[in-house]
């Protein structure tokens, strides 16, 4: 019995993986939220007819329990907050849409109520029905229809509006940390959107601008400011790698590792620029 619950579990982890992140916004949490699942699933999963379902359903509840949890933590967070990086290698296929783990798709879900993201996802990534969610999450079914257009609403603003060319994203991507590295700001202008923004998160540990830099000139003036302060920085390894769906690096600076992620925007330009340097939020990428 004890190797049937484990191949059970084992088939299904990496959907539960895929909704854990998406909920929690943090690799590790994820990881630790499936653990919990496991847990719970050797100790009752005996005699369930429908693995599968029990598993999401006790995932679902476990993040939920973990986002109502963090509120005040993540009330009193220093400067912006972004999701931990969700790393894969340029050389492989890429495991999850970039529409569905965009930074911008996770920012949208964190403006959402914990119910409310649980019933998106379930939904319209998950493909669950109403039914199926209003079992999950003990609640009336018109009331699971409720939450998902409120959810809907929300979100749909977020989804990516351009299709992205990994090969041109990855030009622009070179480009633009070419261009910073050397405070270049003709070039660094001609590749950012007008109404680009720039997220950097340090989290109080890492040095980061404490908010949303937008438009190309807020963000031109920054990265000047900060080869002004701190003239060239001190690079070690830099490697392309896909974050959260897109092209983008990870870079060993001298106070510890960095990630960026750069998102599409019109015409060949850079939309977003979302940079990873609160420690806390790396640990995963060893």
């Amino acid at each position: 019995m004890d190797e049937v619950l484990t191949d059970a579990f084992e088939a299904n982890r990496p959907r539960l993986k895929r909704l854990a992140y998406r909920m929690l916004g943090s690799v590790s949490e994820a990881e630790d939220a499936v653990q919990d699942a496991w847990i719970r699933w050797q100790r009752a999963g005996e005699g369930v007819t429908d693995p599968a379902a029990w598993l999401v359903r006790a995932t679902t509840r476990l993040c939920i329990d973990r986002l109502r949890a963090a509120k005040a933590e993540r009330a009193a967070y220093k400067g912006p907050w972004l999701p931990e990086p969700l790393i894969e290698p340029l050389t492989d296929d890429p495991v999850e849409k970039a529409e569905e783990v965009s930074v911008a798709f996770l920012l949208a879900l964190e403006r959402l109520s914990p119910l409310e993201r649980a019933v998106f996802l379930l939904h319209d990534v998950f493909d669950q029905d109403y039914g199926q969610i209003a079992e999950t999450l003990e609640r009336a079914e018109p009331a699971v229809r409720q939450l998902a257009a409120r959810a809907r609403q929300h979100v749909q603003e977020a989804r990516p509006r351009f299709k992205v060319d990994h090969d041109r994203m990855m030009q622009l991507a070179t480009a633009f940390m070419t261009a910073s590295a050397t405070a270049d700001t003709r070039a660094l202008s001609e590749l950012l959107a007008e109404d680009a923004i720039m997220v950097s998160d340090g989290g109080g540990k890492r040095s980061a601008a404490l908010r949303v830099m937008v438009g190309r000139a807020d963000i031109v003036r920054l990265i000047e400011g900060i080869r002004w302060r701190h003239g060239k920085a001190a690079m070690g390894d830099i490697t392309p790698v896909r974050v959260n769906g897109y092209p983008g690096f990870l870079i060993h600076l001298e106070d510890g590792p960095a990630t960026f992620a750069f998102e599409p925007g019109e015409d060949g330009q850079i939309a977003a620029v979302y940079s990873v340097r609160n420690p806390d939020k790396l640990t995963h990428l060893g």
